[in-house]
């Protein structure tokens, strides 16, 4: 039939004799029969020669005349080619329905199940968790210095704490970073920003922010976070393959305090149970709907960038100011007037020191500036 027969293992070619027996093709070359399965065979038309190939013999080589090859595969081989299709576009079809699923369990199942999961979560998981985070933020906002005035603010959040039904050893704590914020960590670590602080008016504001992140922890918002973040690490390590890291690395960046971000309906749980804390103590709760209703207008100068910082992490500010204000009551202010003067003093700067002048006075960086913006890369979300 014209046939050649090329074994791979060096450049000559064998004459060779062809037959179909059934769904197999048969080939003497050389001696030696081959037994090629149909569904195992490539074939490429080049002009008038037909090339096959075996994915069992990749080297080997069948080359024979288009008029010999057509008669004698019929459509033996079409059907076959039609029949690995269907398998193949099952299999796309299985991958992307798999994928598709995953996709919908991260997006829709995990933050559907962060809530059980996060109240399961054992205590002591947690607290090691915040042990954690608390260590690596500690290390881009240091404490604020003044003993005092940090002894003031924990004994505040100890007098609102103390009427939370919560596990955890609550602990708030004063802390140096150029954002207007406020987070709650995992295990009853609760950051007040200094910034904070100084765009809060009254204590009551304060004693607002406060009783509103003791609530976080005592729902176990927090941890509900942390597992919404988790499932999109989980969805990155499918994407990307787990072996990158890309996945953990994403918990870990997604699960700093700062970027810890709640739903709406968790915000306004926090809202409620934050006043019902004050009110439970016998504080006023007068100060929340101001300070939300602040951030949303955005008031001073600086506010736009401010209450950008905020409402990332507390969003939709201005409506949940109109539920605090329906639920709000008079009481004992938070703090006396020497308190407060002594907390506001927290973490003095200079009024001129924008945040990135205070980073590079925190972390000792010079006054080389193109060295300084590489090491300032990594910057609070939002500045």
């Amino acid at each position: 039939m014209g046939a050649r027969f090329y074994d791979g293992r060096s450049a000559r070619a064998y004459d060779a004799e062809t037959a179909m027996d059934g769904d197999v093709l048969r080939i003497l070359a050389e001696g030696h029969e081959r037994v090629w399965p149909l569904r195992d065979l490539t074939v490429e038309i080049e002009a008038d020669q037909a090339r096959v190939s075996s994915r069992k013999d990749r080297d080997a080589r069948l080359v024979l005349p288009v008029g010999d090859w057509n008669p004698m595969i019929g459509d033996r081989l079409a059907a076959l080619t039609r029949k690995r299709r269907r398998r193949e576009w099952w299999l796309i079809g299985g991958l992307t329905a798999a994928a598709a699923g995953v996709v919908l369990f991260v997006t829709v199942g995990v933050p559907a199940l962060s809530g059980p999961v996060a109240r399961a979560t054992p205590v002591s998981m947690e607290q090691r968790m915040g042990d954690n985070f608390n260590g690596q933020i500690s290390a881009f906002f240091p404490t604020c210095d003044d003993q005092a005035a940090q002894q003031t603010i924990a004994a505040l959040g100890d007098r609102i704490a103390a009427r939370a039904d919560t596990p955890f050893d609550i602990r708030v704590r004063a802390v140096d970073a150029p954002m207007v914020n406020a987070f709650a960590l995992p295990g009853g670590y609760i950051l007040i920003t200094d910034d904070l602080i100084r765009e809060a008016k009254t204590p009551d504001e304060l004693a607002a922010v406060i009783a509103h992140e003791v609530a976080h922890v005592e729902k176990r918002h927090v941890m509900q976070s942390v597992w919404r973040n988790f499932g999109v690490g989980m969805l990155l390590d499918l994407v990307v393959g787990g072996g990158t890291g890309a996945g953990q690395q994403a918990v870990i960046l997604a699960g700093q305090a700062s970027e810890l971000s709640y739903s709406r309906s968790a915000e306004l749980e926090a809202d409620t149970r934050g006043q019902a804390l004050l009110h439970a103590d016998g504080m006023s709760s007068l100060g929340m709907a101001p300070f939300f209703e602040r951030m949303a207008a955005g008031e001073k100068h600086n506010s736009v960038t401010d209450a950008a910082e905020f409402m990332n992490t507390h969003p939709d500010s201005r409506r949940r100011a109109g539920a605090a204000r329906a639920a709000q009551r008079p009481g004992r202010a938070a703090l006396n007037a020497e308190e407060w003067a002594e907390v506001k003093g927290l973490c003095a700067v200079e009024e001129s020191e924008n945040p990135v002048e205070r980073l590079r006075r925190r972390f000792g960086i010079g006054d080389d500036k193109t060295g300084a913006d590489q090491r300032l890369e990594v910057r609070p979300h939002g500045q």
